[in-house]
């Protein structure tokens, strides 16, 4: 497997020149991807007994799709899934493939779905709870649900509740915390330290998430509702809840709304001092003039923050569209945490789209902030302003999101090497959690933070392929990135044992929900796929169909009718390239509605997707329970309640029946293991 995966590497990258990557399957013909390659690793011939099997189910003869919900007689009427007509392929099986084939294929995509799970449920996130029951009938086990782990979200402050009060913290155990590797150990106290003697939480053991790494990369290389709604009373897609998932704190605000608050925070303090310009510190009306700008005669268009068609997958433009009319100067002023003014100007306008929210009712968002690496006090200083100027808004939920540049803060000799941007990154958040009251506005913050984000440009090759062969963090000490598998591996095992501490001291857990697929190789999906709670863009996942008439279908419906769980977020670009939004109050809805009319999505899609947008985000479990029922762990008509989420009990049973039926498969593919 490592030797195949090696080769498939090298097909990609052979040509050092082409920036963007190509997929594994868009390659030259002399591509060392053979099928008989891996049939010689992998195949076995058929035998009379596996065409019997065959021959079964070409006349139909598959057992009944997986669990069966059960619905009380007396169960109210929302529960109930409505009689409706399904199609059924029976006769030839007409798929041309031979049982062997099939039967690899179910072992192929058994091993996969084990492989997630288990590193799902090492850091704590959300694996299937259907797919776990197939999984545990195929190892002949039994499925319990107490076994399923979910992931801590801190619910929102009661009554009276003072969201950041200190007083509710953990005590202090005396625990101390060490960076071995590029990974965080945590010990009971310095001697236990000094010798590694570290506390049971374990990492994902490196030589096996290689292995499985590689398996995967050989696995896809090789391949093989109306009428219910107009009955639900009150409920429609306007009041359904909806998050927008993706979006950076930096442009969560449309472009009126930065033009106007530019304009009045001009007409307010032009002559207070907010920048330092050359060492000198300048007033804002003296740092207008040396731009050659007066605030009166901006317009949207001068603004120039609006990423149009010659930004889309060029991210050195698109990231340009962050600097109002071209200054880094306004960037610095208006849009970050840390400045002359500790960010006060950013906080308010964030505070302002948190208001515009609340108003709306129905709408919530995940902000990202970023944490570089580049030296320990970044944490320090992102909980002081969000302690100081008080940014909470039960609409907003926060995520801190890494970009992947250490090759520039190692160019600028700002770290010796990655090892210290990953502790940089990661002590401060475990030295929080081990002792709270001696950081409490870190402490607080991070009980408002839900996951971890990695970000930046994908399609730069770093040249590098992620092995047991690659040098540990503190030997990666030359000036070039690391690969992309390379920073997941090391966010995830960090993120794991996290996660694991903060559970033992009652505290939120945190997801990884990186940036993936966007560009570059297909490979950074199945790194994301071993490691990912859920991801933006995946943009990439066409590249892994083989037939090219499917990769013309456009992505919305390429991913939607095939049961993937979508949501719209404000910040992506496939639905349509906006970087600040037209609309001034609700950007988010114009998504849906351009979305909608382009798609011709149904309304039943779009309550679907509004209600896949809660389940993805980190809503905690009593907002998720109020929004879309108390049942909403259970998969199915079971878990949907239509009075809240107005998703028509048909569509979820179609969505349920098909995923049973698509693993059941697999499990009688492996039957005769």
């Amino acid at each position: 497997m490592r030797a195949f995966a090696e080769k498939v590497f090298a097909s990609e990258t052979k040509d050092e020149n082409i920036r963007d990557e190509i997929s594994m399957f868009d390659v030259a013909e002399d591509c060392p991807i053979l099928h008989q390659e891996m049939a010689h690793h992998l195949h076995a011939d058929d035998d009379a007994e596996k065409r019997k099997r065959l021959q079964r189910f070409r006349t139909g003869a598959i057992p009944a799709a997986g669990p069966q919900v059960e619905v009380e007689v007396d169960a109210p009427t929302y529960l109930e899934v409505p009689e409706f007509q399904r199609v059924a392929v029976i006769g030839d099986y007409a798929a041309g493939v031979t049982m062997d084939d099939f039967e690899l294929a179910c072992k192929g995509l058994y091993r996969a779905l084990t492989i997630r799970e288990k590193y799902m449920r090492l850091a704590y996130q959300r694996y299937p709870r259907t797919a776990s029951q197939f999984l545990r009938q195929i190892e002949g086990e039994n499925f319990k649900v107490e076994d399923q782990v979910q992931p801590v979200f801190t619910p929102p402050p009661k009554g009276g509740e003072d969201p950041f009060d200190v007083a509710t913290l953990p005590k202090n155990l005396g625990y101390v915390a060490r960076m071995k590797d590029g990974l965080m150990y945590v010990y009971n106290d310095a001697a236990a330290a000094d010798q590694h003697q570290p506390k049971d939480l374990p990492h994902p053991d490196y030589n096996t998430f290689i292995d499985d790494m590689n398996f995967l990369i050989a696995l896809i290389a090789q391949g093989p509702t109306i009428v219910c709604q107009k009955l639900n009373p009150h409920r429609d897609f306007y009041n359904c809840r909806k998050v927008d998932t993706h979006i950076h704190a930096a442009a969560c605000m449309n472009q009126k709304h930065l033009l106007r608050f530019i304009k009045k925070s001009y007409r307010v303090d032009q002559d207070r001092v907010v920048h330092k310009l050359k060492g000198k510190e300048v007033t804002m009306k003296a740092l207008f003039e040396s731009l050659n700008l007066h605030p009166y005669d901006l317009t949207v268009d001068s603004l120039d923050v609006h990423a149009g068609r010659q930004t889309f997958q060029r991210f050195d433009k698109f990231n340009a569209k962050y600097n109002p009319v071209g200054a880094s100067e306004l960037r610095d002023l208006y849009l970050k945490t840390e400045n002359h003014i500790n960010g006060e100007y950013f906080a308010t306008i964030i505070k302002e789209v948190a208001s515009d929210l609340e108003d709306a009712k129905y709408q919530y968002a995940e902000p990202r902030l970023s944490i570089y690496g580049c030296n320990p006090n970044e944490w320090t200083k992102l909980s002081g302003w969000f302690v100081k100027h008080r940014v909470f808004s039960l609409n907003l939920k926060w995520m801190i999101q890494i970009p992947r540049i250490y090759d520039i803060f190692r160019g600028k000799n700002f770290i010796p090497h990655f090892g210290k941007m990953l502790e940089n990154i990661f002590l401060p958040a475990f030295e929080a959690t081990i002792d709270p009251e001696s950081h409490p506005e870190l402490s607080i913050f991070l009980k408002h933070v839900t996951g971890f984000d990695s970000v930046d440009d994908e399609s730069k090759h770093s040249g590098h392929m992620f092995s047991t062969k690659s040098p540990k963090p503190e030997e990666w000490d030359i000036a070039k990135n690391p690969s992309y598998t390379y920073y997941i591996y090391y966010m995830y095992a960090n993120i794991a044992v996290l996660n694991q501490l903060r559970r033992q001291r009652g505290m939120n857990t945190f997801l990884f929900r990186p940036h993936c697929g966007e560009a570059g190789a297909v490979t950074h999906l199945l790194a994301a796929f071993m490691t990912a709670d859920n991801i933006s863009h995946g943009l990439n996942l066409k590249k892994v169909s083989r037939d090219p008439e499917r990769r013309e279908i456009t992505l919305l419906s390429l991913f939607h009718d095939n049961c993937l769980s979508i949501s719209f977020s404000t910040s992506d670009q496939c639905i349509h390239m906006l970087k600040f939004h037209i609309s001034h109050l609700e950007p988010l809805m114009e998504e849906y509605a351009i979305a909608a009319q382009v798609f011709k999505l149904s309304t039943c899609d779009m309550c679907e997707i509004a209600r896949n947008s809660v389940l993805q985000s980190g809503l905690s479990h009593e907002e998720k329970v109020h929004f879309l029922g108390s049942d909403y762990l259970k998969e199915g008509p079971e878990g949907n309640d239509i009075r809240k989420t107005n998703v028509a009990q048909i569509r979820m049973a179609y969505r349920f029946e098909t995923l049973c039926y698509e693993l059941n498969l697999i499990k009688e593919g492996l039957k005769a293991e």
